[in-house]
């Protein structure tokens, strides 16, 4: 699955610091490596700090990033002599040479984006933007009011956000939210974004993103351009038109009475507002 990475560096682009990086899926913003990072950070899911050359400079920005609060996982890219310097005093979370693997860096940013996306949910409330969900009570709030969501809804929409910016398919949602159990089909995914996206309502919807032919994400309200609200969500909107039936077609207790792939009748789903 693709990710938002930020890369500190002087260079133009990541090729230039980590190979591998340009042959991957994940999105790679580069920047200048100044005090700056530290407010851009928090907008990402990893920051690679280019620590080849400058190793002093490199490793005061490391120890900035990872006691600035923003719990954003910080890997460093150092040639191998400087590996013999780099210490816990730098406060990284990992490190990479240049000469890494696709495979390699794939594998190391996927199991640290995974072990955060735990820590937040065990660590208490899931704080995204203005959106705070509270795992105990089964409560989400959105700038102070809370949502009336039912129990697949808040459980959809924890979901995506305590992974905010990685991208979901259908079967990957019905799978880790519905269950393996689930024998229902993959519009029962696009019913609830529907209505997740009408209780976040107008000024909030584009929190759930749509990816065209892959599935769904959760976009991190910090990088949102706010005077773009408008035409996002018209794209938005025209991608799901494009994609999914009229709503009225939409209707989950239908779709359960249709016959699934074995030919045996789908199970309906019952909604409950509270975990049983």
């Amino acid at each position: 699955m693709s990710s938002d990475l930020l890369l500190l560096s002087n260079e133009s682009d990541c090729e230039a610091v980590l190979p591998a990086l340009s042959l991957l899926p994940h999105r790679v913003r580069v920047i200048a490596p100044d005090s700056s990072a530290m407010v851009t950070a928090s907008g990402y899911e990893l920051v690679v700090v280019d620590a080849r050359d400058n190793l002093a400079n490199a490793r005061n920005l490391c120890r900035m990033l990872s006691s600035g609060g923003a719990g954003v996982p910080v890997f460093a890219v150092v040639n191998e002599g400087g590996l013999v310097v780099v210490n816990a005093e730098w406060g990284v979370d990992d490190v990479l040479l240049p000469t890494a693997g696709p495979a390699e860096v794939d594998a190391r940013i996927r199991l640290r984006t995974a072990q955060r996306g735990a820590e937040s949910v065990a660590g208490g409330p899931v704080t995204v933007g203005d959106l705070v969900i509270e795992d105990e009570t089964y409560t989400a709030r959105l700038k102070g009011k809370a949502l009336e969501l039912t129990y697949k809804e808040f459980e959809l929409l924890k979901h995506l956000a305590t992974h905010a910016g990685r991208v979901f398919t259908r079967v990957q949602l019905l799978q880790e939210v519905w269950g393996y159990d689930f024998f229902g089909g993959t519009r029962t995914v696009d019913v609830h974004i529907r209505r997740l996206r009408a209780k976040l309502g107008p000024e909030h919807e584009a929190m759930i993103g749509t990816v065209r032919s892959v599935g769904y994400k959760f976009v991190r309200p910090s990088r949102t351009n706010r005077d773009a609200t408008g035409s996002r969500r018209a794209d938005s909107a025209a991608q799901e038109g494009a994609d999914l039936p009229p709503l009225a077609e939409q209707d989950p207790d239908a779709e359960a009475a249709e016959p699934g792939h074995d030919g045996l009748p789908r199970q309906a789903e019952r909604e409950y507002s509270a975990p049983q």
